[in-house]
């Protein structure tokens, strides 16, 4: 089977190694979350803010990892999840008061809860006993080797993603499209501001086995800036965009089968690489 294409060769092997069916299903449930949420961050050009989030959940894997290797007893069913999850919507409250009450220099503000949140993490795990490998499939993604706990985790996020806009698609479509008309039409902008960053937090979590922290923001925003080249509205623009996220996490992961290019990697290339192309082919045609 080494000569044979990617594709062929990928669906010969997943009779024998049920971690590529889990990997391609991982992909779907994260797909579904960021499809979702991405057109919100991109119309409410909140990114910069998503990144903050996800940096921040660092903070609370290092802070599971500590706990759980300095206290075995109490917090021996702690996991590094739980700590990025807890830390994640913590720092999404946070994010969204500082960013409702101190607009001054508010892009200093969040790139120092950014940074704090990275550096907490690096140096609660730098005093944590032992080597952590699992730490750099969080921070980088890890969609070779998923197990069914982590596929059920998600598809749990994505009920309670999907409840949310349900509920919430309207309220969140006015602070997108003009949060001071959203204000006069009596809803409360703060706290579905709020509502918005816990999803992207929730997103984030659902993001990493994927992808990682670290390169999150590229799959949370690249595919949903790139339908909104070419869709308006924000129906089809989910839709759109969740399409197009499943795409990119299943094409590249079958592609690179059996190279040395590391399936994470190449989702994140070919959501730039789309992005790119997208923004060519509209520039062209305009």
């Amino acid at each position: 089977m080494t000569d044979s294409l990617p594709l062929a060769h990928f669906f010969h092997d997943m009779r024998d190694n049920p971690f590529l069916v889990t990997g391609l299903l991982a992909g779907l449930c994260a797909s579904l979350a960021c499809g979702v949420i991405g057109p919100y961050v991109v119309t409410r050009r909140i990114v910069f803010l998503s990144g903050a989030i996800a940096h921040m959940a660092v903070g609370g894997i290092g802070a599971a990892l500590f706990a759980r290797t300095m206290f075995p007893s109490a917090c021996a069913g702690i996991s590094p999840v739980h700590g990025a999850l807890a830390a994640a919507l913590c720092g999404a409250v946070l994010i969204g008061i500082v960013n409702q009450f101190v607009r001054e220099r508010m892009d200093t503000l969040i790139g120092a809860l950014w940074a704090m949140g990275m550096a907490l993490g690096i140096l609660l795990i730098k005093f944590t006993p032992g080597y952590h490998a699992e730490l750099m499939s969080y921070l980088f993604g890890n969609i070779v080797y998923v197990a069914w706990s982590d596929v059920w985790r998600m598809l749990a996020l994505d009920v309670v993603i999907l409840g949310a806009v349900v509920v919430f698609h309207k309220r969140l479509l006015a602070i997108c499209l003009d949060e001071e008309q959203a204000e006069l039409q009596g809803i409360n902008v703060l706290a579905t501001n709020i509502v918005l960053l816990c999803l992207v937090a929730l997103t984030v979590i659902c993001l990493t086995q994927v992808v990682g922290l670290i390169l999150v923001i590229a799959l949370l925003s690249l595919p949903a800036a790139t339908a909104a080249h070419h869709v308006t509205r924000m129906g089809p623009l989910l839709l759109v965009s969740t399409v197009l996220c499943a795409f990119l996490t299943t094409v590249p992961r079958i592609a690179v089968y059996g190279t040395q290019i590391g399936p994470e990697s190449a989702i994140v290339l070919a959501a730039g690489g789309v992005y790119l192309l997208s923004v060519a082919v509209r520039r062209t045609i305009s």
